[in-house]
């Protein structure tokens, strides 16, 4: 038997042993008859989703096997032992078959969730607003019923990937007689069509991952609103706690192979693509992994200040792993999404800026060079400009507070003045 650290899992994981053992042989077995290197990418994950082993948790009318969270690891780990390519899970895409799974109609799981899982399509998340970025529920894109369409009307901001997504997530006001999280409804949008205009933002760090999208009588059919009118903030909720669970995993995302074959080839040209918004995420998060060589390197490491700093820096780090793992067993137990992702995104930002400080220490002011003769070709200057964007992103640490406060702490909320009163009343930071 192989031994595995298993000092966080519930009782009810550690009794799954003889599950896994079976699982593991069926899916070995699967495997061995079917995986061949040769396929195209989308063949064999048609065959895979056909199987069930493509997301083995799912329910089994949508192309799971009903299986505890706890052994969908496993059914990875066998994935990974023959080399076998997943369903495409990176980026938008597995926020969009999260959210579609928890609140879709049968006809937009029928129409979405296999096209997202082969990768066929592609999505952007259409939330934060110029006026409404941490306050998502004051969005003020409106979405109005005419004839037998939902008219979309005004703009999103720092929408990574919409400009290369096929479909959008969004969130819209449609009643603004009632409190601002009561008149929001999410929709499945087309962003292929007129009156959806894309423009590119350039960072500081020199990436052009997020964008402005700008609505102009976009149309949007009856058949892609997600669960009812006015109940969007619900389905919001669910697409934010599986993007703040998974915010610990971004450098895991999107890994290629470099083994022949045509079905890695294609691997690795979807990932060139679906990855290329998310290259500085490990930049954005710090790097505290480079910190010991690098005061190593410069010989920083023999100051008694500077081994303190990155002490405190690799001590952070470790709180920020097991915060993680907490978050990842919760899910293995099958436990829904709930605060522990904010715990996690919050104490990750936390390092992020620890980390910049100690890589300045190292460093120094050679730290605000760029380009080739800049230290580690000027990855420690991109490092410092990205960090800023982890306590932004997903939303901003002081929101992170509030929830941790609320929902993990018991504290009273925050007195609102806007939560009981119609929406078009409530003081906004735009003209609308």
């Amino acid at each position: 038997m192989v031994f595995r650290s298993c000092w966080f899992l519930s009782p009810e994981v550690m009794m799954a042993e003889p599950a896994e053992a079976a699982v593991r042989a069926e899916v070995r077995a699967w495997l061995e008859a079917n995986w061949n290197p040769d396929y195209g990418l989308v063949e064999w994950r048609n065959k895979l989703i056909d199987s069930g082993w493509g997301v083995p948790s799912w329910p089994k009318p949508w192309f799971g096997r009903e299986l505890p969270m706890a052994l969908e690891m496993a059914v990875e780990e066998e994935m990974q032992r023959i080399g076998a390519v997943g369903v495409a899970k990176t980026g938008i895409r597995r926020l969009a078959a999260a959210t579609l799974l928890a609140h879709g109609s049968e006809d937009q799981k029928r129409r979405f969730l296999r096209r997202s899982l082969t990768g066929e399509d592609t999505w952007c998340q259409l939330f934060s607003e110029p006026g409404s970025g941490s306050d998502l529920a004051g969005a003020t894109t409106r979405a109005e019923f005419k004839g037998n369409r939902w008219v979309i009307n005004g703009q999103k901001v720092w929408t990574t990937s919409a400009h290369h997504a096929d479909w959008g997530l969004l969130l819209a006001r449609t009643d603004w007689d009632k409190p601002k999280h009561q008149g929001l409804s999410y929709f499945v949008l087309d962003i292929h069509q007129p009156g959806v205009e894309v423009r590119p933002l350039r960072q500081m760090n020199g990436y052009a991952s997020f964008n402005q999208v700008f609505f102009t009588d976009a149309e949007v059919p009856p058949e892609n609103l997600v669960g009812e009118v006015g109940r969007g903030w619900a389905v919001a909720t669910t697409t934010l706690m599986h993007e703040r669970r998974g915010a610990d995993g971004i450098s895991r995302w999107g890994k290629s192979s470099d083994r022949p074959g045509r079905v890695y080839e294609e691997e690795r040209a979807e990932n060139a693509t679906v990855m290329e918004p998310y290259k500085w995420y490990p930049q954005r998060a710090g790097r505290a992994d480079l910190v010991v060589e690098r005061a190593k390197a410069t010989g920083r490491i023999n100051d008694p200040v500077v081994r303190q700093e990155i002490a405190r820096l690799l001590i952070l780090a470790k709180t920020a792993e097991w915060t993680a793992r907490r978050a990842r067993a919760a899910q293995l137990q099958g436990r829904p999404p709930g605060p522990e992702g904010s715990l996690g995104k919050l104490v990750g930002s936390h390092v992020a800026r620890a980390a910049a400080r100690v890589h300045t220490l190292i460093t120094g002011a050679d730290a605000m060079l760029a380009g080739d003769d800049a230290p580690m070709d000027g990855l420690i200057a991109e490092i410092l400009i990205s960090v800023p964007a982890g306590s932004i992103a997903g939303g901003t640490d002081e929101i992170q507070r509030n929830i941790i406060s609320e929902r993990v702490l018991g504290m009273p909320k925050e007195p609102r003045t806007d939560n009981d009163r119609p929406f078009r009343d409530v003081p906004k930071n735009l003209v609308v």
